[in-house]
């Protein structure tokens, strides 16, 4: 019976000009849970193959299938099951691959799917993956259980497919990739020689600014508090959000000499099964952005990962054939298998490792949606994992400088605490996409961030004057510090910054008894133009106050008070965090409730700081995805790990609404970081779901001078 059925199965496949999936006995490869649903366009030949497993033999297979059968199968032309009309290239028509594989017209599946149909016209296959005519950005998920609507849209009306019709027909006929890998990856593109011309326009400001900020400008002379705050603050150069976002896409050796810092970025994308369908098709949409968006000076590899890894193309400078080559490769990835992620970073660092040139940043970018299922055991008895193995040593460890890893962790169902810890460990971030249909966005706004570096390597020294004074403690997040035995001098490993970030660092001192204006410290730093790479070194004020003989009713400084805000809140989400996995969930709300009740009586807050109401709200949507275990697990760690992030790292990440205009979250996000949104969100507007562009919000970032 099995083998008349296949009998059946070739016969109809010859007749329908379509891959066929396999039954039990024809495949032991796990291939026959592999699903794809997809609109394509037949203006472009790559268009009408299926998603296929993520290698590129079994790509190569798929689509060598379907030219077979238009050029020399029982039929020569490719027919819907519908309507049975041919499908004709250069037509400007859709079509739908259903996740078993039977391809139909667009307008004729999604018309017998209105009508109530939810199961294939050919094999009766139940689908998962409905086609719905309308934005991809509008995509609406039941849950993990329910269906997902894909609501795809037309490809002559999306960004994405845009792009690769530029992509001329013979190249999109070509093999993007070959079969085998070689054993170094010493073969990446010589780098575009960079030339820094003075007429170009690169920012008003090319120094870090050092302001400092005492707690008090008096404390009377008989005082001697030990725990006395000085603010550090820190505002990177500027840089013309333009630069970032325009021209280094249309940037040619002839044109404007460089005017930003070009990259080196290794993008690592999960394909396992659980990508297939709606999440493939954005993943894919947002990898087009980010390809659109780097510039020929730039270099772009991608590692495509399931039950192993394999690096898509070797680090080539996006030129506009790079870009070309790009996507064609990324369009031709398909999911199935399992989730390796050590074996993928493993994969990105030897990319890092070998390579002959290096750009001035590098970077890596980590996508997955669910749980590394070769590395961490899935039962550790109560034992934490250890998700630190997952990262190369040489990452960990700077081997090759600074190399941050930022995750991103897509859906319900990936590992928030692996991602957070491989970010941590690296200097990344880690984002938290729990609508996929933002996963643009999100990319959007981390290269918003990488394309405008403009300081690296940044080091603050804190030096006591006043033989008095002694230093006890920096309060620097995920930044490592270090304070003297002697308490008399310390430091912060500032790393880099992006143009216009700002660092704030609280320090606590003990002031001695004094008659006169007493002088507790100076701040000095040291860093790297990544576009010059010249050493420069800054000098802050000094830090003074008065001593008269009477106290002075004068009131905590706006700033100080403000960061000690910022870091209480931090602090709560950490224990807060504690708790809940400790399975104490109650005692995790009370922590976040008792540092809410502590920000609101703050000197800020009652002055009216946004800052606290932001830290407020997010504290409260914290507490609400904490009402109870499911919800917790399901959202509640992702995002309180990624708001961890942010605030620890006082960078932006993707979490909730934090990418909306519209969010009261404390967002970190930088004028390049805005511009590249307001990018990617008008590329994809949605027509039912419209979504205020993201504006900087000026009152977030806003800080009196120094007095």
């Amino acid at each position: 019976m099995e083998g008349v059925w296949r009998k059946a199965k070739k016969a109809l496949g010859a007749g329908l000009c379509v891959h066929l999936p396999a039954v039990a006995g024809d495949r032991d490869d796990g291939a026959s849970e592999r699903r794809a649903s997809d609109a394509r366009s037949l203006d472009s030949a790559a268009a009408v193959h299926a998603s296929a497993p993520n290698t590129p033999a079994a790509s190569a297979g798929v689509d060598g299938a379907l030219r077979r059968s238009k050029s020399g199968g029982k039929s020569s032309k490719i027919m819907c099951a519908i309507c049975f009309e041919s499908m004709k290239p250069g037509h400007g028509q859709a079509i739908f691959t259903a996740e078993c594989s039977h391809m139909f017209h667009f307008h004729c599946i999604s018309s017998n799917v209105k009508h109530g149909n939810h199961v294939c016209p050919v094999c009766r296959a139940k689908w998962k993956e409905i086609p719905f005519n309308h934005s991809l950005s509008s995509i609406v998920s039941n849950g993990r259980g329910g269906r997902n609507v894909n609501r795809t849209q037309l490809p002559q009306q999306d960004a994405y497919m845009a792009l690769l019709r530029q992509v001329p027909n013979r190249q999109r006929e070509a093999p993007v990739f070959h079969t085998s890998e070689p054993v170094d990856f010493n073969d990446d593109e010589p780098l575009q020689k960079m030339e820094v011309a003075d007429n170009c326009d690169v920012g008003s400001s090319r120094t870090v600014e050092i302001n400092t900020y005492p707690e008090f400008s008096a404390i009377p002379q008989l005082s001697s508090p030990d725990d006395f705050a000085v603010l550090i603050h820190l505002k990177a150069p500027y840089a013309n959000p333009e630069q970032v976002t325009r021209r280094t896409v249309n940037a040619t050796s002839a044109g404007c000499p460089t005017s930003r810092a070009p990259i080196d970025l290794v993008t690592v994308l999960d394909v396992s099964g659980s990508m297939a369908g709606t999440k493939l098709a954005l993943l894919k949409r947002a990898m087009g952005f980010v390809i659109q968006h780097l510039g020929p000076s730039d270099r772009l590899s991608v590692i495509a990962f399931s039950s192993t890894a394999r690096r898509l193309f070797h680090l080539r400078r996006m030129s506009h054939t790079g870009r070309q080559q790009a996507l064609l490769a990324v369009n031709s990835l398909g999911a199935g298998g399992g989730t390796n992620i050590a074996d993928a970073l493993k994969k990105a660092a030897k990319v890092i490792e070998d390579r002959k040139h290096r750009n001035p940043v590098c970077s890596i970018i980590l996508l997955s949606d669910g749980q590394d299922t070769y590395n961490i055991p899935s039962n550790f008895r109560g034992a934490r994992p250890d998700y630190r193995s997952l990262v190369p040593s040489s990452i960990v460890n700077h081997t090759f400088g600074l190399v941050p890893v930022h995750g991103f962790g897509f859906g319900v169902d990936h590992d928030s605490g692996a991602l957070h810890s491989i970010a941590e460990a690296s200097g990344g971030t880690f984002s938290f996409i729990e609508d996929e249909g933002v996963i643009q966005d999100a990319f959007a706004q981390c290269i918003g961030g990488l394309l405008s570096v403009v300081v690296q390597d940044m080091k603050l020294n804190v030096e006591c004057v006043h033989p008095g004074v002694q230093l006890h403690s920096i309060k620097s997040g995920s930044y490592l510090s270090k304070v003297a035995g002697n308490g008399r001098n310390g430091s912060i490993d500032v790393g880099h910054l992006y143009a216009d970030e700002e660092r704030d660092f609280l320090l606590s001192v003990s002031l001695p008894h004094c008659c006169e204006q007493t002088t507790l410290l100076k701040v000095a730093g040291a860093y790297k133009d990544p576009l010059t790479n010249e050493a420069i070194k800054i000098q802050g004020d000094e830090v003074k106050i008065l001593r008269p003989k009477s106290p002075t009713s004068e009131p905590v400084c706006m700033e100080v008070d403000r960061e000690r805000n910022r870091v209480r809140a931090a602090d709560a989400i950490e224990a807060a965090r504690a708790a809940a996995e400790r399975g104490i969930l109650s005692d995790a709300v009370a922590i976040l409730e008792d540092c809410r009740k502590i920000l609101l009586e703050s000197f800020s807050s009652q002055s009216g700081d946004r800052l606290c109401m932001a830290l407020d709200a997010e504290l409260r949507e914290m507490q609400e995805r904490m009402a109870n275990r499911q919800r917790y697990e399901a959202s509640g760690r992702a995002y309180l790990l990624s708001g961890l992030s942010s605030h620890s790292w006082q960078r932006a990440t993707a979490r909730g609404d934090s990418t909306d205009s519209a969010t009261l979250v404390y967002s970190y996000q930088t004028p390049s970081m805005v511009q590249m949104l307001q990018r990617s969100q008008n590329q994809n507007p949605s027509p039912e779901d419209p979504r205020p562009q993201v504006q900087r919000s000026k009152s977030f970032f806003w800080k009196p001078q120094p007095r």
